[in-house]
């Protein structure tokens, strides 16, 4: 088992688990990071992940965590993550379960399970396409997925929910997030570039469960509990729905995921209970 660092300015470090296995009373030095930089999320891994950085100004890149090497030393801020545009940072940093899928297989799954969706009633956008970005390939092929690889898809889907520090989110399959190399520009993982999102950054960004529930904080003290099945199912090109009506210049600061348990202490998956693992904040 490994232990991934990222930190705002995009920078990443694996380590062994092991390396911090004897922390005395009074701390252990994981990182030295930069003037004016910091830690910005901390996960364990193994080599078989994916990593998924965030940024504020809405992009994002899923890279195998197996590509960043190992490193010996606690001091190191390690390699580059995500290549940042000017004035962005990164905001989190995600652990994501790797599916062996190609770009054609992932489209033609996304549209099998929005249609499915929109079949059963359940509230699904008709017009959610994966968004065309800059270094991304065209492709737009047929794919047609035997029942059996339907299922093997559906079985291991993930979604990411990303909310928007003016109030809007939404979950977005993880098959959107495509994995590429570490260190390049990224995608868009939540489209800012809408009129409605003048001014807007992303607030957080985190794997949910359909059971999970979310809490969000503002900076005037307003504070909502919201459970991830309301939350809308849609496309990275969009920019979700309202989840928090906010007064003029509030904004969105911090997002709390809430994992219910039962009363053996796990949750639905068979996992610790992990309330308050997961904070991201503007």
């Amino acid at each position: 088992m490994d232990v991934m660092f990222a930190t705002r300015s995009g920078g990443i470090r694996r380590n062994k688990l092991s390396d911090f296995a004897n922390v005395m009373r009074n701390g252990k030095i994981a990182m030295k990071p930069d003037e004016g930089d910091g830690i910005v999320g901390v996960r364990a891994c193994s080599a078989n992940d994916d990593v998924l950085l965030t940024t504020r100004n809405g992009k994002c890149i899923r890279f195998p965590a197996g590509a960043v090497r190992v490193f010996v030393g606690r001091t190191s801020t390690g390699v580059r993550g995500i290549r940042l545009a000017e004035g962005d940072e990164v905001i989190s940093m995600a652990i994501l379960r790797h599916m062996d899928v190609t770009p054609t297989e992932a489209r033609a799954y996304l549209k099998h399970a929005s249609a499915m969706r929109r079949a059963t009633g359940e509230d699904d956008e008709a017009d959610s396409p994966v968004l065309a970005d800059d270094d991304e390939d065209g492709g737009d092929e047929d794919l047609a997925l035997g029942v059996e690889r339907i299922g093997a898809l559906d079985a291991a889907e993930q979604f990411v929910l990303t909310i928007s520090d003016n109030g809007y989110g939404k979950r977005t399959s993880a098959y959107e997030y495509r994995v590429s190399g570490r260190g390049g520009k990224g995608l868009f993982a939540h489209d800012l570039r809408l009129s409605k999102m003048k001014g807007a950054h992303l607030a957080a960004s985190f794997p949910v469960e359909d059971g999970d529930g979310i809490m969000l904080v503002t900076d005037g003290g307003q504070l909502i509990r919201v459970p991830i099945g309301g939350i809308r199912i849609a496309g990275r090109a969009t920019a979700g729905v309202t989840i928090i009506r906010l007064k003029n210049d509030e904004r969105v600061v911090a997002v709390q995921r809430i994992v219910e348990t039962g009363e053996d202490g796990e949750d639905d998956h068979g996992n610790q209970d992990e309330t308050g693992d997961e904070t991201q904040s503007s």
